[in-house]
């Protein structure tokens, strides 16, 4: 019985055999040729294949873990027509008069080399993402596949590390869990496997994957991280009994639904859900959210290929709202740059898009964009509670910008004769230091506040979330992030706004204590989460 530690992402036990996930890696080899029209066809062939298998990917992605994560497979699909690196791919083909296969190879290489070679953290994890864009289309141009457990018998996956496609492919039913060698836990696929509910360890190490065989029996702890590899029978039975105190406690859960989101010391919060679209407008109800407290707009642009009309937005936003029968929903106005890139909307590139153009300073630069966004939410407000929320706001004039172009779209719609609720609620993000530092100077223009932890956490440290090898020096408890959110909570209700968090801390049942009793007023969490937050709100005594 050998012990590995690792880190978990998904909070669950799962006992089985191991199948060692292995990639036919097809063996590249430069071959001169004559025609290199035929290898510049083949290379369009390819494309077109590996197009149809992102797109079945992103299908199954919406249908398994929404539109917000399946947002990376829209960007695979636009990083396959990428302008540089396909004139990249024909320039070596061309002019070394060289196979398909050698030259996307080679760009890959050179890519991802240079995409590591950048200081920027989110341009380095770009590197990742050529990659598995470039097997994929070598390996259509080869016919070669990945190998799967052909077996009916579910397994523990093992792998060195899961590209984003990779997990999202996997077989469910024949899947227990899955462990990676390396990996972050803020990675793409980390965030997949949270919400496609899998037991997830990752960051396992070298070793364990090199001692590690198919067949071999493996205990997969994803609440601690820990590994036991070849366990006894009293640790199989000792784990067994944990998987069924598990299955137990996710019964209890449901029979929290309809019960109040209340401490036992009479002390009341909402929790609400984030979704990322409207397909998800069913696992809000289904997990008994009280409404949604973030709803990300971004996804009708991404899934446009042009700016998406008035009406279209509308029709999405009362949809949501309709659907919600009078609930709360808080609906982002356009979230669009750093990690979400968009074509059509031009934006030039930037050595570090985290802090360059996003979010609501391209609202402010380019005000028909967000007068129509804003026109399609007010005409929406008529058929629900709303919540306009402006993200990324750093200062007291940007606010009363955004605040002015409401005035002006609702001053238009009310000479266009169409209604809309006057008392639609506004908001901000608590997102950068900058915010919550001031926050006593912004409270008085807004009705509430939502912290977004992950972006707030991030600029804090200055330690970008996707890089994995910053992963030990981000601390999401670091006090610097805590004061900051209780300092905008104490500035909001001087003010009489009210305050609520919809980032990944969010869901951090150890801080759920601490956010009530910095007074709190709204938790929003991934719909799976809201069970679990009420259970734990319900256990509290704020009197102690």
């Amino acid at each position: 019985m050998v012990v590995y530690q690792g880190k978990g992402v998904y909070g669950a036990v799962a006992v089985g055999k191991v199948s060692v996930f292995s990639r036919s890696s097809a063996d590249v080899r430069r071959v001169n040729v004559n025609d290199t029209e035929k290898e510049l066809s083949r290379v369009e062939a390819a494309k077109e294949m590996a197009a149809q298998q992102l797109e079945a990917i992103h299908s199954k992605a919406l249908k398994e873990v929404g539109e917000a994560n399946a947002e990376i497979f829209e960007v695979h699909l636009m990083m396959l027509d990428d302008e540089d690196y396909n004139d990249s791919i024909k320039s070596i083909i061309e002019t070394q008069k060289v196979n398909a296969e050698y030259a996307v190879a080679v760009t890959a290489d050179n890519f991802a080399e240079m995409f590591s070679s950048m200081d920027d953290a989110y341009m380095q994890a770009r590197a990742a993402d050529v990659k598995d864009i470039s097997d994929r289309l070598i390996s259509c141009l080869t016919g070669g596949s990945k190998t799967e457990n052909s077996s009916d018998e579910k397994m523990i996956i093992c792998a060195d590390d899961l590209a984003p496609s990779e997990t999202v492919s996997l077989d469910k039913d024949k899947v227990l869990a899955f462990v990676t060698a390396f990996g972050s836990s803020n990675s793409h696929t980390a965030i997949l496997a949270r919400n496609m509910n899998i037991p997830a360890v990752i960051s396992a190490g070298e070793d364990f994957l090199k001692n590690i065989h198919d067949g071999d029996m493996l205990i997969v702890d994803g609440h601690t991280g820990q590994l036991i590899v070849s366990p006894d029978d009293a640790t199989i039975a000792k784990y067994t009994a944990k998987q069924a105190e598990d299955a137990r406690k996710k019964q209890l859960l449901q029979e929290l639904k309809g019960k109040e989101n209340i401490t036992l010391d009479g002390r009341k919060i909402n929790i609400f859900a984030n979704i990322g679209g409207v397909g998800s407008i069913g696992a809000v109800l289904a997990n008994d959210a009280g409404g949604i407290g973030l709803f990300r707009s971004e996804f009708l642009y991404l899934e446009s290929e042009d700016y998406p009309t008035e009406e279209q937005q509308f029709s999405a936003y009362r949809k949501v709202l309709e659907s919600m029968a009078g609930k709360k929903v808080i609906i982002r106005t356009l979230d669009i740059g750093a990690d979400k890139q968009i074509d059509y909307f031009g934006l030039e590139k930037e050595d570090n898009p985290a802090l360059g153009l996003r979010a609501v300073r391209i609202c402010l630069t380019r005000p028909e964009i967000f007068k129509t966004q804003l026109r399609a939410l007010y005409r929406a407000s008529a058929f629900g509670d709303l919540g306009i929320m402006f993200p990324m706001i750093t200062s007291v004039a940007e606010v009363e910008k955004c605040l002015a172009v409401c005035e002006e779209v609702k001053a238009e719609l009310k000479s266009d004769g169409i209604r809309f609720n006057e008392n639609t609620e506004i908001g901000i993000m608590i997102e950068t230091p900058a915010a919550a530092v001031i926050s006593d100077l912004l409270a008085p223009l807004v009705d509430f506040f939502s912290v977004g932890t992950n972006d707030l956490t991030q600029y804090t440290l200055a330690c970008d979330r996707q890089n994995a090898k910053l992963e030990p020096f981000v601390d999401t408890h670091h006090e610097a992030v805590l004061r900051l959110i209780e300092m905008a909570a104490n500035n909001a209700h001087k003010n009489g706004t009210w305050i609520g968090i919809c980032g990944e801390l969010a869901a951090d049942l150890t801080l759920t204590e601490t956010f009530m009793r910095m007074g709190i007023d709204e938790l929003s969490v991934s719909p799976p989460y809201v069970l679990p937050l009420r259970e734990k709100v319900r256990s509290l005594d704020l009197s102690r």
